[in-house]
């Protein structure tokens, strides 16, 4: 009989302590995450809707200042096809006197002058000295002209002469030739520095 007894106190020892193991490990187990709680609900077609600080695409290339940023190497024609009509920007319109020197070089290193002039007055090609912009003096279309050349412009873009003047030779695409848009830029600058009174039509479209 004192065996029996015995042998039921050590049973009960046993589940107690068991059960003291299991109660304390309930207490020390972590809460569940404030993250967990806080999961997005699921959006249509059964997709966790994204968090709101990753819902915000980058701005498409021309919208919302995206373009155009100094340096870029990206080829002339790609920024020309990326961007929205309107959208095109020089990045150096707030330093054309510091950039000017090196769009001259530019200008002279892709023989800009043996149409335009050595200093932008002009020669087989109109002058870009006077306020007679062909198709327009805004920084868009000059950098579209000056890449894609006159027919492009004309028969793919839509644009239309909107002046006129004495040499009326088609524009050659030099957007092959002008390896990144951060060089075009420079050239577009210099073009800038030899005509002041251009700078307030940067922004103004001429189409």
């Amino acid at each position: 009989m004192r065996k029996f007894l015995m042998g039921l106190l050590a049973i009960g020892l046993v589940t107690a302590a068991s059960l003291g193991v299991s109660q304390a490990a309930d207490q020390s187990a972590p809460a569940p995450a404030a993250a967990d709680k806080a999961a997005p609900a699921p959006a249509a077609g059964g997709e966790a809707a994204p968090a709101a600080d990753k819902a915000a695409a980058p701005a498409a290339a021309g919208g919302g200042g995206a373009c155009c940023k100094a340096d870029d190497t990206t080829p002339p024609l790609d920024l020309a096809k990326a961007t929205p009509k309107g959208g095109l920007h020089n990045p150096y319109n707030d330093k054309i006197d510091e950039i000017a020197a090196v769009g001259k070089k530019k200008y002279l290193s892709f023989s800009c002058n043996g149409c335009h002039g050595g200093g932008g007055g002009g020669g087989m090609c109109p002058p870009l000295t006077n306020q007679t912009w062909v198709y327009g003096g805004d920084d868009d279309t000059l950098f579209r002209l000056i890449a894609e050349g006159s027919d492009k412009l004309q028969k793919e873009d839509g644009y239309k002469r909107v002046k006129s003047e004495i040499v009326v030779g088609p524009m050659p695409p030099f957007g092959t030739i002008i390896k990144t848009s951060d060089d075009l830029w420079k050239v577009i600058a210099f073009l800038r520095s030899v005509n002041p009174d251009s700078m307030k039509l940067v922004n103004t479209p001429g189409q």
